[in-house]
């Protein structure tokens, strides 16, 4: 098997941990791949482009946080690749591996003894821009979020499902959002935590100004449009990893991706995830009660 790598940057230890799961993939007859910036972290590695590197992988190991392995599912996803997270952020919901458990799971890896999950993505397209950007298209492992560009004002969105109006949300902004990033910037929106295996999509409005209007979930196989009728611009961002400017009328469509994110299976539990990361239904009890 071919693993490719990438790296945190500004991370040193990422690099070490490279090194060190380098020489696991060498004893297990598996080939390195790597970056060009991160060439040196594992000498004799084939080196490709970010734009080579899905094509040129069986799997991809990914040494940072969910921020790095959503960058790299931009790169990979599309061509099946799964991808191996290892943690060295601060949370890592979906960055499954701690480092000492890294070594030990890549090398099972290797023999084909670890489990792959599938996940929903979203695959969203911008439309009624008037520019260039008309038509281009991004996919989502957690969220496609509108918010405001610049001045704190709320935003006129009108969101439609198989072309049936929902609402015109007044709010903040509005998250559509996967399973997957249920436990992302919706959750702290007040929307409802989705285990990852449900096929279905979340929209939840970022301080909607009425009380009625509430997350809802909607399946996974639907249209999401969502039009900005707020009378200027709003600011859309996929994954936190790219944005564009929305003019007054332009829209997204949301729908599922063609292709999942495949992702090598945590050795923990969703729900002992969520007790781990965010002390889910854990009750601190003071010692003198």
């Amino acid at each position: 098997m071919r693993f490719g790598f990438l790296l945190k940057r500004g991370k040193p230890e990422a690099r070490a941990i490279a090194a060190d799961l380098g020489r696991v993939l060498h004893q297990q007859g598996c080939a390195p791949v790597v970056l060009e910036e991160d060439a040196s972290a594992l000498p004799g590695a084939r080196v490709v482009s970010t734009e080579q590197l899905g094509g040129a992988i069986d799997a991809l190991v990914v040494l940072g946080g969910d921020g790095t392995l959503l960058f790299g599912a931009g790169l990979v996803a599309d061509h099946g690749v799964p991808i191996f997270g290892v943690n060295l952020g601060s949370l890592g919901f979906i960055t499954h591996y701690a480092r000492n458990e890294a070594a030990h799971a890549l090398a099972e890896a290797c023999h084909g003894r670890l489990g792959i999950e599938e996940r929903v993505r979203l695959a969203i397209t911008i439309g009624g821009t008037g520019g260039p950007g008309d038509g281009e298209s991004r996919c989502a492992v957690n969220d496609a979020v509108f918010t405001q560009p610049a001045l704190a004002r709320l935003l006129d969105l009108e969101a439609r499902l198989d072309g049936a109006v929902i609402a015109t949300y007044k709010a903040d902004g509005l998250i559509v959002a996967t399973p997957t990033g249920s436990t992302a910037y919706t959750l702290a929106a007040g929307g409802p935590i989705l285990t990852p295996d449900v096929e279905a999509t979340i929209l939840t409005p970022i301080c909607p100004h009425t009380l009625t209007h509430r997350p809802i979930v909607v399946r996974s196989d639907a249209e999401v449009r969502v039009t900005n009728v707020s009378g200027g611009p709003a600011h859309l961002t996929v994954d936190g990893q790219w944005g564009n400017e929305i003019p007054d009328r332009g829209w997204i469509t949301v729908r599922k991706a063609a292709k999942p994110l495949r992702l090598f299976k945590s050795p923990t539990p969703f729900f002992g995830i969520l007790r781990k990361k965010l002390s889910w239904g854990e009750r601190k009890v003071d010692g003198n009660e």
